[in-house]
């Protein structure tokens, strides 16, 4: 049957030597084609006819075609490189991409410290700017002369005008403008508030505060007025055969009172806590009982429904 051979590597001469193919004819088409892979036949008639078929081997750092080593991270269909013609790779190297970094690659490397002026540099002094660089000191935007629009000192190609004279004594006449001169006025500028628009005058906030007092003071008098006017009206006067028909049952309860109290007068010891109980209510019942009857007693009397 048919064996494949790869042409350059150890193992063909070895393969061949072994099996006896040492025809020149082979030799020249392995030579002719060395990234094929060839295909030996024997025919029948025997080892002179030897024929070789090829078959194409693809490098190993060529993308494969319809590969799935694209999907993680991507957005991709399911398969890449469909027509095999990706000259690159498929799946970019990603460094220590699940793994981290290897052990030590975290240390700080001694030689490579921050040094001086690393990050910044020193200014130059002028005779070095002047030395190396002088075009950086002209000026970029050159200030228009005030003397441009006229006045100045006169140009070096203009002529003064000679023989002019003047009858004016400058020390006459400035001796006579600083005597004629009126002082200055003193100008205060200090704030008196006493001249304020709105000085000594109530500000608004407290009207409407007294407002709001005033308006509470009304609700308060209202309710008042109210409740008196309420209560008004639960007290009549008291007729007076209705009085003299309380007095006289105030009177009759007086005397049977009375009468009780004075058949206990004749004892001087409470010894014990009934005497003495039977003796202060006694007293006390006389003596709301008189401050009724002087009430009655008098003429208008109002009834307070209310109690």
């Amino acid at each position: 049957g048919p064996r494949p051979y790869f042409a350059g590597s150890p193992c063909c001469a070895a393969v061949s030597g072994a099996c006896g193919l040492r025809d020149p004819r082979l030799s020249n088409v392995l030579a002719e084609q060395p990234n094929g892979v060839y295909l030996q036949h024997r025919s029948a008639e025997g080892a002179d006819a030897v024929e070789a078929s090829h078959v194409q081997v693809e490098d190993g750092f060529v993308a494969p075609t319809s590969s799935t080593f694209h999907m993680p991270g991507t957005s991709h269909p399911v398969m890449s490189n469909m027509a095999g013609d990706s000259m690159g790779k498929i799946v970019k190297d990603r460094s220590h991409a699940e793994f981290g970094k290897p052990i030590g690659m975290n240390k700080n490397d001694p030689t490579h410290h921050l040094k001086k002026f690393a990050r910044s540099s020193s200014v130059p002094s002028l005779r070095e700017v002047r030395m190396t660089n002088p075009d950086s000191l002209k000026p970029v935007h050159l200030k228009e002369s005030r003397f441009a629009g006229g006045g100045g000192p006169p140009k070096a190609h203009e002529i003064p005008i000679m023989n002019l004279v003047t009858s004016k004594n400058f020390i006459v006449a400035n001796a006579v403008e600083t005597i004629l001169a009126q002082p200055k006025k003193f100008q205060d500028n200090t704030k008196d508030y006493l001249k304020k628009q709105d000085y000594g005058k109530v500000p608004n906030y407290l009207h409407a505060v007294k407002k709001d007092i005033q308006g509470e003071y009304d609700y308060i008098n209202q309710l008042q007025q109210q409740y008196e006017q309420d209560n008004a009206a639960q007290v009549h006067p008291m007729d007076d055969e209705e009085r003299y028909m309380i007095l006289e049952g105030l009177k009759s309860k007086w005397e049977a009172v009375n009468t009780q109290y004075q058949g206990e007068t004749h004892i001087m010891i409470m010894d014990t806590r009934g005497k003495k109980y039977r003796k202060e209510k006694h007293e006390a019942e006389l003596a709301q009982i008189e401050k009724d009857i002087e009430k009655l007693s008098k003429k208008n009397v109002h009834v307070d429904l209310a109690r």
